[in-house]
């Protein structure tokens, strides 16, 4: 809904209704909570939960659901999105779960909004573009009959547009408050910009396991003492035989008809609508964020703005736009490729950035945009207009899809009436009517695969659930469908240890090696502390010796690993100190740092604002993350919202994509 409103011209009449749901997912995605355990006993079929009084229901999971996917990924295949949408259903339920959660909880908290309030965000909010353009109103008339095309309702929509005010209420409430420190700030900015230079020891296990020899005796007694580990260890088996209905066999005569690519195309064009974008650049100075107490230092913005209005000068005079933005922009992410943002849809920004962005004529650059992360210079570099794909651009996407859909029923047909006839008859009967080949497997475990079925987990469920003696039965494979007689079960056992006497060297040896590793590795810090020197106590032990280069915290080092990790301790040591042991899974080090080198005060001062943003932003996330999950929580074992796991569980089940 959000993206769609902002959007300009005839692609409204289609799809503003199909966009109305975008509003419940306008919540970030690691606030939903998931694991919930599921409550039985409330809803009832075809709604998804209850939250109080309220009910999410499937055809609003299932409308959510393919909004989420088109976002992620607008120009996939129609294939592909059948598959994803099981998954894709999971957190549009979740969303719209937690959605309501939240506006339940923000009428209990005695948050309101009022009339004024709606019109004040339809004409000057992230709407007004779409029905104040201009500043000028539609008029009533062309308002109600946009939204009748949608079968909205004026009352319908602005209820949506008020919750979702609602709810930016109460997110600024929950984190509004958050705040740092100068010293949280300057100890955030010396932690990731320090860096360090040091000698290392290295260990590694497979040179000890080169050097283990066990004896038979040894491995034996091993064996022995973890004989419990191996119990049942030879997974049961089965034998089966088969007869594959081959759907690329069938696919391959399967012709499409014009009519048919015409009749899938008009029932899914929602998928081939390509909203209205514009590739932009712009260069950002930010403005002070608020204080511990609201406040905004006004000062703080009059200073940024000139810095604004400077830069805007540079530019009207012939600077290099890109030049510009990469030695002055203060967005990190732009200002590397000269400001751009590449293209951006509605919804993807700020609404006072948007307005400017989508208002601009190719090639202009706009005068100051003041937004809530500061003053934007925007350049719009390209535009794309709203369109819908022709026919002759999908068909060839169309074409594979009715195919193997075609493809697929027939198969399933043939299989069913091979199966009526194999229960009769027998299975190599019915197969020879049909001339499709029996296939008689060996005993073979759940992971194996089989010859023409291809990996085909639905195929080994049925196998490996199906009772001895059973009849002939039927299950999907990735080449077709399948259908099956069980031969023989072959149950798990326990190995002898002549068995799996190489497995058992194997975890012998990884587990010595393991052990030494760790005593060696310790001998070493102990040695090379005592002594004042690593690279001697290293010679000794027959370790390796290497330096690394200055690292950042976040950086990597070979055979040390990631040094966010144990190897962190760096970052604390002074010269010439020398480490505990430090482990990188098959690997162990003894570091002695050589140079410490600290950030400077200037550096600091450039990277202040940055890193307060940050740390700030990360504070507010992570409170209003913990609300929500509290919130869904405590509801949830209250018994508020009731999850309905028959229809969560149909909505997300592979396969179910006719639904979708």
């Amino acid at each position: 809904m959000i993206r769609f409103l902002q959007t300009p011209g005839p692609f409204k009449k289609y799809v503003l209704g199909g966009l109305l749901l975008l509003m419940t997912v306008s919540m970030v995605w690691y606030l939903v909570p998931s694991g919930n355990n599921y409550t039985f006993g409330g809803p009832a079929k075809g709604v998804v939960a209850k939250i109080g009084d309220a009910e999410v229901t499937a055809d609003e999971v299932r409308t959510t659901a393919r909004q989420m996917l088109q976002q992620q990924m607008p120009q996939g295949s129609s294939a592909n999105m059948s598959m994803l949408l099981p998954f894709f259903s999971q957190r549009a339920a979740e969303q719209l779960i937690t959605r309501q959660a939240l506006i339940s909880e923000a009428g209990r908290m005695g948050l309101r909004v009022s009339p004024d309030e709606v019109k004040d965000e339809l004409q000057h909010g992230r709407y007004a573009a779409t029905f104040f353009p201009g500043g000028n109103f539609i008029g009533q008339t062309e308002y109600e009959d946009m939204l009748t095309r949608a079968n909205l309702t004026p009352a319908k929509f602005e209820d949506e547009v008020s919750k979702d005010i609602l709810l930016s209420k109460l997110q600024a409430l929950i984190s509004g408050t958050a705040g740092v420190t100068d010293a949280e700030i300057h100890d955030q900015f010396v932690k990731q910009n320090s860096k360090v230079k040091f000698d290392y020891a290295v260990l590694k296990e497979d040179d000890i396991k080169k050097g283990l020899h066990p004896t038979e005796a040894e491995l034996k007694a091993f064996y022995e003492s973890h004989k419990a580990s191996y119990a049942n260890s030879v997974p049961e088996k089965r034998k089966v035989k088969y007869a594959v209905i081959d759907t690329a066999k069938i696919e391959s005569g399967i012709q499409i008809t014009q009519a048919d690519l015409q009749k899938y195309y008009d029932d899914h064009r929602d998928q081939y609508r390509v909203p209205e974008q514009v590739k932009v650049s712009h260069i950002l100075i930010k403005t002070p964020l608020p204080g511990p107490d609201g406040k905004v230092d006004d000062k703080g913005v009059a200073e940024a703005q000139h810095r604004a209005e400077d830069l805007l000068k540079q530019l009207k005079s012939g600077a290099k736009f890109e030049t510009l933005a990469e030695k002055y922009s203060e967005d990190p992410g732009s200002a590397k490729q000269g400001g751009s943002l590449g293209l951006i849809g509605r919804g993807q920004t700020v609404p006072e950035f948007e307005k400017t962005a989508f208002s601009l004529p190719k090639g202009q650059i706009s005068d100051l945009v003041k937004s809530s992360y500061g003053f934007h210079i925007i350049r719009v570099d390209d535009k794309q207009d709203a369109h819908m794909k022709s026919l002759d651009e999908v068909k060839s996407e169309i074409e594979p899809i009715l195919r193997h859909q075609r493809a697929q029923q027939i198969a399933q047909q043939k299989a069913e009436t091979l199966l009526a006839d194999a229960r009769k008859n027998g299975l190599d009967a019915a197969a020879a009517k049909l001339n499709i080949p029996v296939v008689t497997s060996d005993f073979f475990a759940r992971n194996a695969m089989l010859p023409g079925l291809g990996p085909s987990t639905q195929f080994m469920d049925a196998v490996f659930s199906a009772a001895e003696n059973a009849p002939p039965d039927i299950a999907p494979a990735s080449t077709g469908a399948a259908v099956f007689q069980l031969l023989g079960i072959k149950p798990a056992s326990t190995p002898t240890f002549e068995e799996i006497r190489t497995k058992v060297e194997d975890e012998f040896k990884n587990d010595q090696a393991n052990t030494l590793l760790s005593q060696k590795i310790q001998e070493l810090s102990d040695r090379a502390k005592a002594e004042h020197d690593l690279k001697r106590a290293a010679r000794e032990l027959g370790a390796g010796m290497k330096t690394s280069d200055l690292v950042l915290p976040d950086g990597q080092v070979p055979d040390v690993g990631s040094m966010s990790g144990q190897a962190a301790v760096a970052f604390t040591m002074k010269p010439g100190e020398i480490s505990g042991p430090i482990r990188n899974g098959a690997d162990a080090v003894v570091l002695q740092v050589l140079e410490n080198q600290t950030p400077s005060d200037a550096d600091f001062e450039a990277k202040r604002d940055e890193i307060r943003d940050q740390l700030v932003q990360g504070k507010q996330q992570e409170r209003f993350a913990l609300f929500v999950s509290n919130l869904v929580d405590e509801m949830t074992k209250s018994g508020k919202i009731k999850r309905n796991e028959e229809e969560l569980k149909a909505l997300t089940r592979t396969g179910s994509e006719s639904g979708m």
